[in-house]
């Protein structure tokens, strides 16, 4: 296991990429080596349990694995941050947004199967200030074929060479085996400067086997031919990036107006709005905490509020898709406070119902971020609940079709409540699918607010619950606009936005 404690929210000194690798591991399986992984974990800010932060492949068949995954940490100096490895090489990271794309192809490799061709594939190493190489990354295994051209490789510069472009690189191929002892085909040494220039004749490179070339001498000549067929530089930008070129965050609201919620009027209640507002309810909670992160990236600082799960007034009937500020002609609510006293106002008029449905609110927010796909726009939904789901599949389909959209949906989990559904939901580990279709990137986060409640201090539990619910929303922010090629504009000083037009939303209370 790997253990690392992180920093506070002060700013990180630096950068530092870790490289892992095991020796001797004890064999687990019966007929053959162990399949090793190395996961990370990591203690939160003020608080004694781990949580996974990272993991490595899988390694087949070896008890010595080097692990091509590398694990990016933020560096404290004014903090211990204790370390738990095997065996470690780090390394300070240049500031470097750049990435590499290449591609590479073998030419009349070594037969090294008795009874065929060879399944190559390529490992690329980097030298370190030791002398030694590590590992940066692995190719594709290509089956049963002397001429393998290997699928392009990305990564970024920085962990390929830390911005040194003229840092020696070893490319090694191997012939793959099922045992894990995989057999040297050959290797080769260059240079990002030297690929840089692209598929020309000086990256086409005589793979050399080292005791061929000692056992053989004079006759010996290569194993076979490495040629880089593809080269491309590009930069990689940041949320920041987008941020400061003036893309806008828009944060909608749903909140689960269920009678699982306890009859408002009891004081036990997850709905309970005591005299005076204070303390405030789960509910308060998360739209404060939340809330206050989210309006500073949001010019007009306008969210519209949904509400799921009740009776309306006059007539009574059910509804999982309303205004909570009872407003058919603006739906909006005028930052944090104006959020709460919609809220506390609303409590106060509808009857908590059910069931608790999830999809018509993804799909509303949906059909609004499908309007703003050009990068000027990134939406938040922020569901707010404390039941089980009950239209798992409407909802799995909601977000496998809304993963190709400028969304994110955050899911805060209030009281006590079976909750197992929600964290499938967050596809973590396991890509959702719905309809036979896979999302094409992870854009739930769930948090139980329950686990930040239990701190003490109302104030921190908001604070910690915060940075957990928008963690992930940075990556599936830069996800979407890398997968869509849309790049940040220009740094602006000012920008004036006005909110999504009313008509889009398409529902009445």
């Amino acid at each position: 296991m790997t253990s690392f404690t992180p920093g506070s929210a002060a700013q990180p000194t630096t950068e530092v990429e870790l490289s892992l690798s095991c020796r001797s591991l004890q064999g687990k399986d019966v007929l053959s080596k162990s399949d090793p992984m190395c996961v990370t974990y990591i203690r939160p800010f003020g608080e004694s349990r781990w949580v996974e932060y990272h993991r490595t492949e899988v390694i087949s068949n070896s008890h010595d694995p080097d692990f091509a995954a590398k694990i990016l940490l933020p560096y404290r100096f004014e903090e211990q941050q204790p370390l738990r490895f095997l065996f470690i090489t780090a390394e300070e990271l240049a500031a470097l947004k750049d990435e590499v794309i290449f591609k590479f192809s073998g030419h009349k490799l070594d037969r090294k199967d008795f009874f065929g061709k060879s399944d190559p594939f390529l490992e690329i190493h980097k030298a370190m200030e030791s002398g030694d190489y590590t590992l940066v990354l692995k190719t594709e295994v290509k089956k049963w074929t002397l001429n393998p051209a290997w699928l392009p490789i990305t990564v970024p510069v920085r962990t390929l060479c830390n911005g040194d472009y003229e840092r020696s690189l070893k490319f090694v191929c191997y012939d793959w085996n099922a045992s894990g002892r995989h057999s040297l085909i050959g290797e080769f040494y260059t240079n990002l400067k030297t690929l840089s220039q692209g598929p020309v004749a000086n990256n086409r490179y005589a793979c050399i086997h080292p005791e061929k070339q000692v056992r053989k001498k004079g006759t010996y000549i290569h194993s076979g031919e490495i040629a880089l067929d593809q080269f491309e530089l590009r930069p990689v930008y940041s949320f920041l990036d987008y941020i400061k070129g003036g893309t806008q965050l828009h944060c909608s609201i749903a909140i689960d107006f269920t009678g699982s919620n306890g009859n408002p009027e009891d004081p036990n209640s997850l709905h309970f709005v005591s005299p005076g507002g204070l303390p405030p309810n789960c509910y308060e909670q998360a739209i404060t905490a939340v809330g206050s992160i989210i309006q500073d990236y949001d010019s007009d600082k306008l969210f519209p509020v949904l509400g799921f799960g009740a009776r309306l007034p006059p007539d009574g009937k059910v509804s999982h898709e309303f205004f909570v500020n009872m407003d058919p002609n603006s739906p909006y609510c005028n930052g944090v406070q104006g959020v709460l006293d919609a809220y506390r106002s609303c409590i106060r008029q509808v009857q908590l119902y059910g069931p608790t449905n999830f999809a018509p609110v993804i799909n509303h927010v949906a059909k609004f971020a499908a309007t703003y796909r050009d990068g000027s726009s990134y939406f938040i939904l922020l569901i707010l609940t404390d039941g089980v789901i009950t239209d798992m599949p409407q909802t799995t389909q909601a977000i496998v079709n809304a993963s190709v959209l400028p969304l994110s949906v955050i899911i805060v989990g209030v009281g006590n409540a079976d909750f197992t559904a929600m964290e499938t939901l967050d596809a973590d580990t396991v890509a959702l699918t719905a309809g036979g279709v896979r999302a094409a990137r992870d854009i739930v986060q769930f948090v139980p607010f329950n686990k930040f409640i239990s701190v003490g201090d109302p104030r921190t539990a908001r604070l910690r619950l915060a940075r957990e619910v928008l963690a992930e929303v940075p990556t599936q922010f830069v996800g979407y606009m890398k997968a869509n090629s849309i790049v940040p504009k220009p740094p602006i000083s000012n920008v004036t936005v006005l909110p999504p037009d009313p008509e889009l939303l398409d529902i009445q209370p």
